[in-house]
């Protein structure tokens, strides 16, 4: 009978005890049940130097050290892709929800409880994404920021900002970042046209005589999504060649025992099938790749592509994400022994927590965020209008509907264009009949985009509704035409002004026949005004048709603002779509 060596004897008799603390409702899976498909940001600020018993992923060192060895476990928290959630209340609805920071909070004291001395980390996409964070940024931004109130509240050690952070501008930006208790990391952004880092790089804590490092990475996306005024004075180098500089600095002259990497960015291949992420914006996410060619990593939390990953062993790195909006808090154990001065991992674990309807949202945020929520209901209850007629987006990407020619239609009167694009961005919005609120509209155009009209050619209007027209998939069996699994839904445009159809039994890049404006084909050679948002404009969702137009018209308010503003000046919702395209096997 072989002898189990005593530093991974301690390791899982820890491990048991932390298992027996969990709680019922605690759920996890182990690394080989991980989906881990993949998906397919500053300031310009001085830097400073129900399972009752759930598998957890481990993984235990080959080196066993001397029996009179000192131990230690060093427990890190994680949070990830907020998006503005603190109350456990979805504002589309009005409906309570099983998510936010408020519930977060909850199990974070418990694990507190164990682990008392645990580092807690957000890992970014925190100040944007809920009317909450909107009503503060861009209505009232006078009082601190929601969510730096209830992060400091709970002794947040950093925070790595995500693309998202920058949706409202650097003003909104700065005064949030001011208003943290604690560093906002990101190594890779840099004041433009040097080396020195916008944002503090790194920090090194000491917890139980360990020292731990842990380096903020930020997605270098944000040029390819963001107007440039929001990023102004910024530049965003590569994730791997960062990580490695830092990981070197820590190993080195900070003299870190563990070495974490808090990244907005998430897993850029399937690992089932080896499959690449289709995202058109470059090196979006590495995290495999840095788990795999940076020697020195020993966790990887990650962020931005909203994936629930309990653990994954990549390389020699532990890799987990916490999903998003406040639904799963991810914990991390690491077990070391000391010998020769110095220490070593040898076990680690991770498991990803999800809050349900057992999990008590804590009193304490609840207050702290209680004047935010109520001003933002009352301002989403505010009546703007009339329907007739219940509105529904539930198949809009499928077939024109009255809805989304809302947008389309607000989108051509106020700018002036003769084309408009619009995606369906969220397929759960409807407008019931009768009184119209603020929140209809909001639950519609869940974004803060800007619009934009930019000269385009028919045949460029063509080669965009070739791209989208990708979002189409026909199952050669059945003939079923259904929705694809690799583009997002929000990367899917329809357009007004022209009449087309689609037809997905075509190859992608020749399905889109009968393109007409006015009646008649469409001049390919003919320059069009184009109304598209910002994103677009930026080259989101891989149109370079847009990204590469000459500018004609921009405007500074939000289109959600410009659908409000049409709908309070017109009193009522056409209730018929214009019904200008369709996908042929669609009737």
């Amino acid at each position: 009978m072989k002898r189990i060596p005593r530093a991974v004897a301690f390791a899982v008799a820890l491990l048991s005890t932390q298992i027996a603390c969990i709680r019922a409702s605690d759920t996890a899976a182990p690394a080989a049940a991980v989906p881990a498909s993949a998906v397919a940001a500053s300031a310009p600020a001085v830097a400073a130097a129900p399972a009752p018993a759930p598998a957890v992923a481990a993984s235990a060192s080959a080196a066993t050290p001397a029996r009179d060895a000192d131990y230690a476990r060093i427990t890190i928290l994680s949070t990830t892709d907020l998006h503005g959630h603190v109350y456990p209340v979805d504002y589309y609805t009005g409906k309570p929800s099983q998510d936010g920071l408020a519930k977060i909070a909850t199990l974070i004291r418990q694990a507190r409880q164990d682990a008392p001395r645990a580092l807690l980390l957000d890992i970014g996409d925190v100040i944007q994404g809920t009317p909450l964070t909107y009503y503060h940024n861009r209505i009232n931004n006078t009082p601190a920021d929601p969510m730096m109130l209830c992060m400091n509240a709970l002794g947040y050690d950093s925070m790595t900002p995500g693309n998202h952070e920058y949706n409202f501008g650097l003003d909104v930006l700065n005064k949030a970042r001011g208003e943290a208790a604690f560093p906002w990391l990101s190594a890779n952004t840099v004041r433009a046209g040097t080396d020195t880092p916008a944002y503090v790089p790194y920090f090194v804590k000491e917890v139980d005589g360990v020292r731990v490092g842990v380096i903020g990475i930020t997605t270098p996306g944000i040029p390819g999504w963001e107007d440039k005024p929001n990023y102004a004075g910024l530049e965003f180098r590569d994730p791997v060649e960062t990580a490695a500089k830092y990981v070197e600095l820590l190993r080195g002259k900070e003299n870190a025992d563990v070495v974490v990497i808090a990244m907005h960015m998430g897993l850029e291949i399937d690992l089932r099938n080896g499959k690449g992420e289709t995202s058109p914006q470059p090196r979006e996410n590495t995290a495999i790749e840095i788990a795999e060619n940076v020697p020195g990593v020993d966790l990887i939390f990650m962020g931005h592509t909203h994936r629930d990953i309990p653990a994954l062993v990549v390389g020699n790195a532990l890799l987990a994400q916490a999903n998003r909006w406040g639904t799963n808090l991810v914990r991390a154990d690491l077990y070391l022994a000391k010998t020769d001065s110095r220490w070593r991992i040898v076990a680690r674990s991770a498991r990803s927590i999800a809050v349900d309807d057992r999990v008590a949202a804590d009193p304490e945020i609840l207050a702290l965020a209680e004047p935010y929520h109520r001003e933002t209901q009352t301002w989403l209850d505010k009546v703007i209008g009339k329907n007739a007629r219940e509105l529904t987006a539930a198949d809009s990407r499928m077939r024109d509907t009255a809805i989304i020619d809302l947008i389309q239609r607000v989108q051509l009167e106020s700018s002036g264009a003769e084309v408009s694009f619009s995606a369906s961005f969220n397929p759960s919005a409807r407008i019931r009949s009768g009184d119209v609120t603020v929140r209809d509209l909001y639950s519609l155009y869940t974004y803060e985009n800007t619009l934009t009209v930019v000269a385009l050619t028919g045949a460029q209007i063509k080669a965009a509704l070739e791209h989208s027209a990708r979002y189409y998939e026909r199952d050669e069996k059945s003939g079923k035409i259904g929705e694809s699994t690799d583009i997002p839904g929000y990367n899917c445009d329809m357009a007004e002004g022209v009449t087309y159809e689609v037809d997905p039994a075509r190859e992608a890049g020749g399905r889109i026949l009968n393109l007409r404006w006015q009646g008649k084909p469409i001049d390919p050679a003919r320059t069009f005004r184009v109304a598209v948002n910002n994103y677009r404009l930026n080259g989101g969702g891989g149109y370079t048709m847009f990204k590469n137009a000459p500018v004609l018209w921009r405007s500074s308010t939000e289109i959600r603002d410009l659908l409000i503003n049409w709908v309070e000046t017109h009193g009522e919702i056409p209730a018929e779509p214009t019904n200008n395209w369709r996908i042929i096997g669609m009737d």
